[in-house]
């Protein structure tokens, strides 16, 4: 079944109910114009704006952009890109490429010019779709992107060199195109994080992104009595994935345009939140505001919240115990998964197993994994090798690229590029990225390990530890510290409390410094390698690195 057929079954059952609700906490009134044509634009006494569309209106909505494109030629196996923040737009132009038999590609809105030219060119796309914040970049490009035939703007004030998204649309019916999708076609091109050079472009046919809708909404149990918040950017698989379970069952979805602890928790408690997908910092800054008593929850409505779920990155296990101190009632789950896997959801810890909190879990809904050594023989349980994935949301290719393909396909297995184990229990837990690795002396320290263990520090907000070149050991963990604010914290605190540790684990450096993250919520260690990996070395711990 093709992922649009839960639109127009939701269209058909619940047409009259709430299907998207877009708030922008921290909007400009003069900037509810740009939007007005597309859904009734409510502003509040303090300047917010709130839309909201029904799941008839999505599902018209989608059609009519279907019918756009296939009026300009667009249709099956074209390729439609999506430039564009957070939403209301956003989700019904992504399902109208895909019911015109088209393919989705999403675009990081944090690229430069020069990566989205690079992003168009690669994954061939004919349709750009923008807003207002791109303006400047698409212009710094549009006269180099020559297999991109149209250009449509999604906002006010059009610029002269592209067309109105809203006035064409207008145009266009707003009945199903006859276009037959079947599971094998393909549906989306995704962009990888791009730590190594550019991203590669992840192709995904309509059974990958339908297995993806099943399986979170399996893990989650969605009903249509659920109202899910998103904050994550939509371009990447693990928000849209985890809206997949509101789509299957039919139930509201919140598009939250900015990320506070208080513009969270007053959506929670104003929109009947129940479900609540953090990325570890928010969770953090929550946490924070209210130990700092910034935050005082009895001025929320927060009974109603029954699930906090976080994925993209390991979860220190610290902050799920603080958590749970302030929320006994919350239900927690972790999800993992890559792009390559249709986002999260191909490990799933589970909301009954809470008492292994700091591993990813066992295989999802319908998936299958396996952790190998260097010669892809099956390691046993207890050792640590490279996570393998198998399951109905592979991807089907890196587009035009075999060389890379073949190096992490191998059959139907995906090789994550993670290194993990397996407990006596069969949950895994993940220890690093491959290439994270840091190698000192011949011993093998993942740096992972040693992150959660410098959060468990109350005056340490983040961590992150890479790998530093040493004249003798080959390679030294250097630990980046960025402190809770107030914190007097000094390096020979970090020192004194890293005695905990066994001593190959501890930072042989302490770099005070805010730690990158990605809008996913991965720590961007190809940046701290890049600013610190190749300096030369002033040793913190000079009589520790001589021992």
């Amino acid at each position: 079944m093709p992922i649009t057929a839960f639109l127009e079954k939701n269209a058909k059952l619940y047409g009259d109910e709430t299907a998207l609700i877009e708030i922008n906490p921290d909007s400009d009134k003069k900037r509810s114009d740009d939007w007005r044509e597309f859904a009734l634009v409510e502003i509040d006494a303090d300047g917010a704006y709130r839309r909201e569309i029904t799941w008839a209106d999505f599902d018209r909505r989608a059609n009519q952009f279907a019918n756009l494109l296939l009026a300009n030629g667009i249709g099956q196996g074209d390729k439609v890109a999506i430039l564009l923040m957070n939403c209301l737009e956003w989700l019904p132009i992504y399902f109208g490429a895909l019911k015109a038999g088209a393919l989705a590609v999403p675009l990081n809105y944090r690229y430069t010019a020069e990566e989205i030219r690079y992003c168009l060119d690669l994954s061939d796309a004919s349709i750009l779709m923008f807003g207002r914040e791109f303006v400047g970049r698409v212009d710094a490009i549009r006269n180099n992107i020559p297999k991109v035939k149209k250009l449509f703007y999604v906002g006010g004030h059009c610029p002269e060199w592209a067309q109105s998204y809203y006035k064409f649309i207008s145009y266009c019916s707003g009945r199903r195109p006859k276009v037959e999708l079947k599971e094998s076609d393909d549906a989306a091109i995704y962009f990888s994080s791009g730590t190594t050079g550019f991203p590669k472009a992840i192709l995904h046919n309509h059974e990958s992104l339908t297995h993806a809708a099943l399986t979170e909404h399996k893990h989650h149990d969605q009903t249509r009595g659920d109202c899910f918040l998103c904050m994550p950017p939509l371009y990447h698989t693990g928000a849209k994935m985890h809206w997949f379970g509101s789509l299957v069952a039919g139930s509201p979805a919140i598009l939250l345009r900015g990320i506070s602890p208080k513009w969270i928790l007053e959506t929670v408690s104003e929109e009947n939140v129940t479900i609540v997908w953090l990325l570890v910092p928010w969770a953090q800054d929550i946490l924070d505001a209210i130990e700092s008593s910034q935050i005082c929850l009895s001025d929320y409505k927060l009974d109603q919240w029954r699930l906090m779920h976080i994925g993209a990155q390991p979860v220190p296990p610290s902050m799920i115990k603080r958590w749970k101190e302030i929320f006994p009632h919350h239900e927690y789950d972790t999800n993992y998964g890559l792009s390559e896997s249709t986002g999260p959801g191909c490990v799933h810890l589970g909301v009954e197993n809470i008492h292994k909190v700091g591993a990813i879990g066992k295989p999802g809904y319908g998936w299958k994994v396996k952790i190998v050594d260097e010669n892809r023989n099956e390691v046993s349980r207890g050792e640590i090798g490279e996570l393998c994935v198998s399951g109905p949301g592979v991807m089907t290719c890196y587009y035009k690229n075999e060389k890379a393909t073949a190096e992490v396909l191998d059959g139907k297995w995906l090789r994550t590029g993670d290194m993990a184990r397996m407990d006596e229990d069969g949950f895994i837990w993940l220890v690093d990225r491959k290439k994270d690795v840091i190698i000192m002396g011949g011993e093998n320290i993942y740096p992972v390990q040693i992150e959660d263990f410098l959060r468990s520090c109350g005056e340490i907000k983040d961590a992150a530890v890479i790998g530093r070149p040493h004249p003798r050991l080959g390679e030294i963990a250097a630990a980046i510290i960025e402190l809770k604010p107030g914190s007097k914290f000094t390096k020979a605190d970090i020192n004194e409390f890293c005695m905990q540790l066994p001593r190959y684990k501890r930072p042989r450096e302490i770099i005070f410094d805010k730690v990158p993250r990605n809008p996913t919520g991965k720590i961007e260690k190809p940046k701290l390698r890049e600013k610190y990996g190749s300096m030369s070395i002033v040793a913190i711990q000079t009589e520790e690195i001589q021992n």
